[in-house]
């Protein structure tokens, strides 16, 4: 990873996945990878070790589900979905990063929480 990209905050990929599948439907894995860094404006840079893993994990959850299919370029390749839990695990998710952008904000600028 390059200097100029961030580390994926930990707790946070769960929200990122959870979002793309939401919004562009199902999904293989380079896609969303491809898709979170370009709305993190190319900040964020993820790997395999860390997406591969985490979709795992959502789908032992029940969060996503996942089926083979064909690429664009017409490769296998396993394709993720959002269920029905996890959108409502996506709305819980968005309120809790609200709730923790909201307090780390205070800490960057400790001059807006005397007001």
């Amino acid at each position: 990873m390059t200097k100029d990209k961030t580390d994926v905050l930990y707790g946070s990929l769960a929200l990122m996945v959870l979002r793309t599948l939401d919004t562009l439907g199902p999904q293989h894995g380079w896609g969303i990878a491809r898709r979170i860094e370009q709305i993190s404006g190319d900040a964020l840079e993820l790997n395999q070790g860390s997406l591969y893993p985490a979709l795992l994990r959502l789908q032992q959850m029940g969060w996503i589900t996942s089926k083979w299919g064909a690429s664009d370029n017409n490769r296998r390749a396993k394709f993720y979905a959002i269920t029905r839990t996890g959108k409502k695990q996506l709305a819980a998710e968005a309120a809790n990063w609200e709730r923790i952008a909201g307090i780390l904000s205070r800490f960057a600028n400790p001059a807006r929480e005397s007001s």
